[in-house]
C-alpha cells in the first residue's frame, strides 16, 4: 500500500511549495491546467518560442502580462493566469513575465508555474529587494511594505527593452473577459492607463503636512488628480524608460523618508507622478475592493456596471476566507479558477 501511495504522488502533475514564515508554514499542491488554444481567427505572433532574445515578441499581436510572483501570493496567481487563459480568444498569443523577489526560491516558484501551465510561454526575473528596501515607509498595513509590492515601478528596468507595452495585474483578481481588449487600450501621449474613480476623496491619500506645504500640493495644480488602483494597468514601457518615470517614483519615496506625506505603501507616488494624466479605461476592467478595506476586511458588493475583471483588493482574500468557512457571497466567483489540490486522504 505504501509503495502504490508513493508512486501516485511521485506521478501526479502537482508541485509542492512551502512558504515559510516566523510563525507558520504552508504547503500546497496544484493541479494542471487545461491547455487552451487560439481561435481560427486570431493572428499569427512569435510567441511560439520562449526564448528570452526574441526581439519580434513585441508586435501588435502578442499580448504581455506582468505579474509578482511569491509564495505568500502563489495561489492567487495561479488562479489569474487560468482567468487569463480560460477567457482569451487567442492566449496562445500572451506572453507573461513574472517578477519574483532575490529573497524567495525562484527556481521553486518557476517549477511550480511549469507544471501546472506546462504549455505556457512565461519569463521569470529576479527582483533585487535591495534596490527598494531603503526606500519603503512603513504604511498602514505589513503586507504592503514588501519590496516585491514595489516592483511595479521597476517594470521598465526589469523586463527586456524590446518588449515596449504589458498589461501589469495584481495577483488578486480573475478576469472574465478576453485580456487583449484591455491591452489595446490606446494610450495616446500617457504613460499607462486604468480606470480612474474621480468620485473617490483624492485627498485622503495624502496627510495634513502634504496638503497643508504649497511647495507639495501644488503637485497638482496643473491637472485633475483622480484616484487610479494600480494594481490592473497598461503600461508604455518604451515611454516610461524615456521619461525616466521610476527616478521620479523614487524621489517621492525619498522624500517620504524624510517627512510623513501618505501612508498607502506603493500607491501614493503612482498618483503623485500620474494622477490627472493617465488614459482612462473602463471601470469594468477593475471591480476592486473585493477585499474589503486594509483595516477589517469586511464583504463588499460589485460597482454598479458590467464587469471584466474581479479584484480583492484589500485586506482580505478569497483564497483565506474559503479556507475558513467564511466567505464572502463573491468569493464563489474566484472559487471555479482555484487550482489548489485538495488534501490527499488516506480515507479515500
Amino acid at each position: 500500500m505504501f509503495h502504490f501511495i508513493l508512486l501516485l504522488l511521485l506521478h501526479s502533475a502537482t508541485i509542492t511549495i512551502t512558504a515559510t514564515t516566523a510563525t507558520t508554514t504552508i504547503s500546497q499542491q496544484f493541479k494542471e491546467a487545461p491547455q487552451f488554444y487560439n481561435s481560427p481567427e486570431c493572428p499569427l505572433t512569435t510567441t511560439t518560442t520562449t526564448t528570452t532574445n526574441n526581439n519580434n515578441s513585441n508586435n501588435n499581436n502578442t499580448v504581455h502580462v506582468a505579474m509578482t510572483l511569491d509564495a505568500a501570493y502563489i495561489r492567487g496567481s495561479m488562479a489569474a493566469i487560468l482567468s487569463v487563459l480560460q477567457h482569451s480568444s487567442c492566449p496562445e498569443n500572451i506572453i507573461f513575465h513574472f517578477v519574483t523577489s532575490s529573497s524567495s526560491n525562484t527556481s521553486l516558484l518557476r517549477a511550480t508555474i511549469a507544471t501546472s501551465f506546462p504549455y505556457l510561454n512565461f519569463h521569470v526575473y529576479r527582483f533585487m529587494d535591495s534596490i527598494v528596501s531603503g526606500l519603503i515607509s512603513t504604511s498602514i498595513r505589513a503586507a504592503l511594505d514588501c519590496p516585491l509590492n514595489y516592483a511595479r515601478s521597476y517594470l521598465a528596468n526589469i523586463l527586456p527593452a524590446h518588449v515596449n507595452k504589458v498589461v501589469y495585474l495584481d495577483s488578486d483578481l480573475v478576469l472574465v473577459d478576453d485580456i487583449a481588449k484591455l491591452a489595446a487600450t490606446p494610450l495616446g501621449d500617457s504613460i499607462l492607463a486604468a480606470p480612474e474613480y474621480c468620485n473617490a476623496d483624492f485627498a485622503i491619500y495624502f496627510t495634513p503636512t502634504f496638503w497643508s506645504s504649497p511647495s507639495l500640493s501644488s503637485t497638482f495644480a496643473d491637472r485633475k488628480p483622480c484616484y487610479f488602483n494600480t494594481g490592473v494597468m497598461v503600461m508604455d514601457l518604451g515611454r516610461w524608460r524615456a521619461g525616466e518615470y521610476t527616478t521620479k517614483i523614487e524621489e517621492w519615496m525619498e522624500l517620504q523618508k524624510r517627512m510623513r506625506i501618505y501612508e498607502l505603501g506603493s500607491l501614493p507616488p503612482f498618483l503623485l507622478v500620474f494622477a490627472g494624466k493617465i488614459a482612462p479605461v473602463d471601470h469594468r476592467w477593475n471591480q476592486h475592493g473585493l477585499g474589503g478595506d486594509n483595516y477589517r476586511g469586511l464583504c463588499r458588493d460589485l460597482h454598479p456596471g458590467p464587469v471584466s475583471l474581479l479584484h480583492w483588493s484589500g485586506k482580505s482574500k478569497p483564497w483565506v476566507r474559503l479556507d475558513a468557512e467564511r466567505p464572502c457571497p463573491l468569493d464563489a466567483l474566484w472559487a471555479p479558477y482555484d487550482l489548489l489540490m485538495p488534501p490527499f486522504s488516506f480515507d479515500s
